[in-house]
C-alpha cells in the first residue's frame, strides 16, 4: 500500500514491514549478544530477591533500549528512583551495541530504497516514513511489555529517539544509499 501525497508515493505497507523487521531483528541480536550474561546478573538476582521478576527477555528489552540512548529508569518505591544504561562503563556491556539499531535500520532503508527503486533524496525520505510506523509500533508493544514494577525504559525518551529519530534518520540514510546503488 501507498499513501500519495502531492506528487509523491509515500511506500508505507513496505516501509512499515521493514520497520517492523528492523525492530525485531534488532532485539534479537542483542539478545543473543547479552542474555547469557543477564541471566546470572546481579540485577536480576537482586530484583528476585526483593520479590520481583525480571524474564531475561525483558532485561534484554532494557539493554536493547539503551543500545538506542534511551536510560532504563529504576523505581526502588519509597526511596526513589534512579536512571541507568546497561551499555558501556565498567559493568556494562560493549558499546559496541551501540551500532546494532543504526544498522538494521539503514538495511531496512536500504531495503525499501531498492524496492522502490528510489532514485532522488526525497524518495528516500518518504521511504524512511514508513520504516519508522512500523518501528514505533513495535517500540511502543515494547516499552509496555519491558516495563517490570516501575522499572524498564524511559517511556517519553524511549518514544522520540527509539521509535521516530533512530528510524528516520538511519531508515533515510538507507534510503540514501539506495539512491546510489543499483
Amino acid at each position: 500500500m501507498a499513501v500519495t501525497v502531492g506528487d509523491r508515493d509515500l511506500p508505507l505497507a513496505v516501509g512499515a514491514a521493514a520497520g517492523a523487521v528492523a525492530e525485531l531483528v534488532g532485539y534479537l541480536l542483542v539478545f543473543i549478544i547479552t542474555s547469557g550474561k543477564l541471566r546470572d546478573s546481579g540485577l536480576r538476582q537482586a530484583f528476585d530477591a526483593l520479590g520481583g521478576d525480571l524474564p531475561t527477555w525483558r532485561a534484554v528489552g532494557w539493554v536493547f533500549f539503551n543500545a538506542h540512548f534511551v536510560e532504563t529508569q529504576f523505581d526502588f518505591g519509597a526511596l526513589g528512583s534512579t536512571t541507568g544504561s546497561f551499555v558501556g562503563g565498567e559493568d556494562g556491556f560493549t558499546v559496541l551495541l551501540y551500532v546494532i539499531p543504526p544498522l538494521v535500520l539503514v538495511a531496512a532503508g536500504l531495503a525499501v530504497g531498492q524496492y522502490r527503486d528510489v532514485d532522488d533524496p526525497a524518495a528516500a525520505l518518504t521511504g524512511a516514513i514508513g520504516i519508522v510506523l512500523g518501528y514505533l509500533v513495535l517500540v511502543l508493544i515494547d516499552l509496555v511489555l519491558f516495563e517490570a514494577e516501575g522499572t524498564g525504559p524511559v517511556f517519553a525518551t524511549g518514544i522520540l529517539l527509539a521509535g521516530v529519530v533512530y528510524p528516520l534518520v538511519f531508515g533515510t540514510i538507507g534510503g540514501l544509499v539506495a539512491t546510489v546503488t543499483d
